[in-house]
């Protein structure tokens, strides 16, 4: 039973929906832990092709950490409760499978670092992004001290962290952490058809697209092109690499079987 997120399935898209409105839905432990259950069903279900994450309400996507949590713990815990984080999105960064945040307000701290753990950000027009943890004495222990210099450099990176400052969505679009703003009314739709564009390609070559991405990113460029072109390799003997080419020859729509 899942106590502080909505889950739920349409057709071949899980949506993912942290519910604590009245916190900012704010992760406390419980929430870390219904995430990873919530993710670990959408990478286990063959139905499902791609997820999108958001947060209840219309304040937040998620605005951190769990401060009266946080204000407890020991710094043996925090070591603990970092680490469990990082699994999470370590989990959601390499489902296999498309993951859209689509950010609805603020996405701080924790929340910032989840948006980054996905694929793909969407932001509304009103969303804000920060990592505020200086300013609590500690630093991001989400993933943001790695991810935000890997997505828009070291030294945009190390301003948002240092300063602690809010970002505005377009701000955020303008430095590469989020991929589109939209109208607020528009998000959902926006996702969704950013990932109907996806399922409209071959799934096992999505799969090893993300992979080659993701691991390439924390290798040598040798060893990525290495490990492109053996799952390159993989994917020409693949029934949708004859079905692909077969339709694009014969000048039709392919029909993939995700094998």
């Amino acid at each position: 039973m899942l106590e502080n997120l909505l889950y739920e399935k349409k057709g071949a898209i899980a949506y993912v929906t942290l519910n604590r409105p009245k916190v900012l839905n704010a992760l406390n432990q419980r929430t870390w832990e219904d995430l990873r259950a919530a993710f670990e069903d959408g990478r286990d279900d063959a139905e499902v092709r791609g997820v999108i994450l958001t947060g209840a309400g219309d304040k937040a996507f998620i605005a951190g950490a769990d401060i009266s949590e946080l204000a407890q713990v020991t710094a043996v815990e925090a070591e603990k409760s970092s680490s469990y984080g990082q699994a999470v999105l370590n989990l959601i960064e390499n489902l296999g499978k498309p993951v859209i945040a689509a950010v609805n307000g603020f996405a701080l701290g924790g929340g910032c670092e989840t948006a980054m753990a996905c694929t793909i950000r969407v932001a509304s027009e009103h969303a804000k992004f920060g990592q505020p943890e200086v300013a609590l004495g500690l630093i991001p222990g989400g993933g943001g001290t790695q991810r935000l210099p890997r997505l828009i450099g070291k030294g945009r990176a190390l301003q948002i962290i240092l300063s602690g400052e809010m970002i505005s969505a377009q701000e955020a679009f303008r430095i590469g952490l989020v991929n589109e703003v939209v109208p607020a009314a528009e998000l959902t739709t926006r996702a969704e058809a950013i990932l109907k564009r996806i399922f409209s390609n071959a799934p096992v070559a999505v799969k090893y697209s993300l992979e080659a991405v993701n691991k390439g990113m924390e290798t040598s460029q040798a060893e990525g092109l290495s490990l492109e072109a053996s799952l390159f390799g993989l994917c020409a003997g693949t029934e949708d690499k004859k079905e692909g080419t077969s339709a694009f020859l014969e000048k039709r729509k392919p029909q993939f079987q995700g094998r």
